[in-house]
């Protein structure tokens, strides 16, 4: 690693406010990002039927150990002194070997599993466990702390939709990186740094300017994903108890 860089990979599921945070550190000056860098992989290997996976898969690189590379001893782009990597935890699929991402500074970004399932069943109503990535959230986390000997930060979304500068304080800290006030307000639009999803997955980030005020989402979890629900819970639960607040 370049000394004084900082390499962050923020670990997430989907349906959270993953893209809003990769805005919030793309704002910054010093800052370079990366939007899902193990999403073609993870179409490729699984064959998920989601929208635009063959222009994913083509656009992008395949190969996780080339991914992994490019992440911990590639060139940050833009010459940046900060890279912010966008992670989606279960995009980390079980063969990956995980030893590399001890070089990088992790951090996980968490969201109570009814705000999470309730936002996926509008895509897709039937989803299964691993779709939602708590169980691997949990299962990174572990790695990392107990190849770090030390926690790693865990903020959690409704702390950041709720209280964005101090959130985004205490995780600057803890990361060990200067807060930037850029962080908390961003220009409309798409980027060229937005996977070519983003045109399909992206319109509600792309109106935005600034983190959205946090409203309790409506609706009930449906009995059918009742067990799903209690497992996600319990890996929220591991994690939230960490949170930085």
């Amino acid at each position: 690693m370049d000394a004084g860089s900082l390499r962050i990979a923020m670990w997430s599921g989907p349906r959270n406010i993953s893209t809003a945070m990769m805005r919030s550190w793309g704002n910054r000056s010093d800052t370079a990002v990366i939007d899902e860098p193990f999403y073609a992989y993870y179409l490729k290997r699984t064959g998920k039927d989601h929208p635009m996976a063959a222009g994913v898969i083509a656009s992008g690189e395949t190969n996780w150990a080339k991914i992994a590379e490019q992440l911990t001893k590639g060139p940050i782009p833009g010459e940046k002194r900060i890279f912010f990597q966008k992670q989606m935890t279960h995009h980390l699929l079980p063969e990956i070997d995980r030893d590399w991402i001890t070089g990088l500074t992790n951090c996980f970004l968490i969201r109570e599993p009814r705000e999470v399932i309730l936002s996926y069943i509008k895509k897709n109503p039937d989803p299964e466990l691993e779709d939602l990535g708590f169980v691997q959230q949990c299962q990174i986390f572990d790695f990392a702390r107990n190849r770090s000997g030390s926690i790693p930060p865990v903020i959690d979304a409704d702390d950041v939709l709720r209280n964005p500068e101090p959130t985004l304080r205490l995780l600057c800290d803890a990361i060990g990186g200067p807060f930037d006030k850029g962080m908390l307000s961003w220009p409309p639009g798409l980027r060229a740094t937005d996977g070519i999803w983003a045109r399909h997955w992206y319109d509600a980030v792309a109106k935005s300017t600034s983190f959205e005020p946090y409203i309790p989402r409506d609706g009930t979890i449906p009995n059918s994903l009742g067990d799903i629900y209690e497992k996600c819970r319990e890996c929220y639960e591991q994690l939230y108890q960490y949170r930085l607040h």
